[in-house]
């Protein structure tokens, strides 16, 4: 079992949590439904397939200067500086020591989209290390091994950021990165994606994370500790970490996520 639960939580603050503030404005650009076209008289050529309209469509925003020019995105190759940037000015300087060198916008894209799965790789995660490590109880011998409840005090100051992350700002920074972001998805091998509905899946996976009742317990193999249940030793890398954070954590992260959800996803109102 690796224990990158901390950086993990960051990255779905920085990007999962920026996706559902977009859902808040989805009803304010989506297409009013009009008549469907009549049957034409007669066959009509064949066509390629069209690529399919994303379910939660993002309208960027495009920010101007003091003088009313706008600001363009820089190209995706060329965008570290500007993400950083954006992302310490939304969660405080302490960020800035754990972002990744580069490619920072490649790295949590790929690894939200790896958040659905059983394992986020090292090379593509945006964040380093930080500090602390995984903490079990019991011998493994006569006990077993179970999770140490003194291993989920090391995550309350990134949730206690995800909960503080003000969500007007959180929802213009993804609509400003937004293009570049989608860019970076579909260079993952999804030509036709849409990555907003990708991140959009991640929040309901993580907020479908069972709630195990009692202590968690382990089994180690070799090196790694697994869970001994299999059932959650089957869950994705975005649940585990959400176990690993402890029941009052992960609660605040749901919290969070349910009271976004909730609220973003509601029609907007009428002006």
């Amino acid at each position: 079992m690796e224990d990158n639960g901390s950086r993990t939580l960051l990255i779905v603050v920085i990007v999962v949590g920026l996706a559902a503030g977009a859902w808040l404005f989805r009803d304010l650009w989506m297409p009013a439904d009009v008549p469907a076209p009549p049957p034409p008289a007669e066959p009509a050529p064949a066509e390629p397939a069209p690529t399919l309209e994303p379910l939660y469509p993002v309208a960027p925003i495009q920010p101007r200067d003091e003088g009313g020019e706008l600001i363009p995105l820089p190209p995706l190759e060329d965008s570290d500086e500007y993400f950083a940037l954006a992302l310490i000015d939304l969660f405080g300087p302490d960020l800035d020591a754990l972002l990744a060198d580069d490619l920072l916008i490649e790295r949590a894209v790929g690894t939200v989209d790896n958040l659905g799965r059983g394992r986020v790789p090292e090379r593509i995660r945006p964040l380093g290390a930080v500090p602390g490590s995984f903490v079990v109880d019991g011998s493994g011998e006569e006990t077993g091994f179970v999770m140490s409840p003194r291993n989920y005090e090391r995550y309350d100051d990134v949730v206690t950021m995800l909960e503080k992350a003000p969500a007007s700002d959180l929802v213009d920074t993804y609509r400003r990165f937004y293009p570049l972001m989608n860019e970076a998805y579909r260079l993952l091998g999804y030509p036709d994606g849409h990555f907003n509905d990708r991140a959009v899946e991640i929040v309901d996976l993580l907020l479908a994370t069972p709630e195990p009742a009692g202590p968690i317990e382990l089994v180690r193999d070799k090196v790694l500790y697994e869970y001994r249940d299999p059932a959650l030793e089957s869950l994705s890398s975005g649940q585990k970490m959400l176990l690993r954070m402890g029941p009052r954590n992960a609660a605040r992260v749901k919290t969070v996520l349910r009271t976004l959800r909730g609220e973003l996803t509601a029609p907007a109102e009428p002006d």
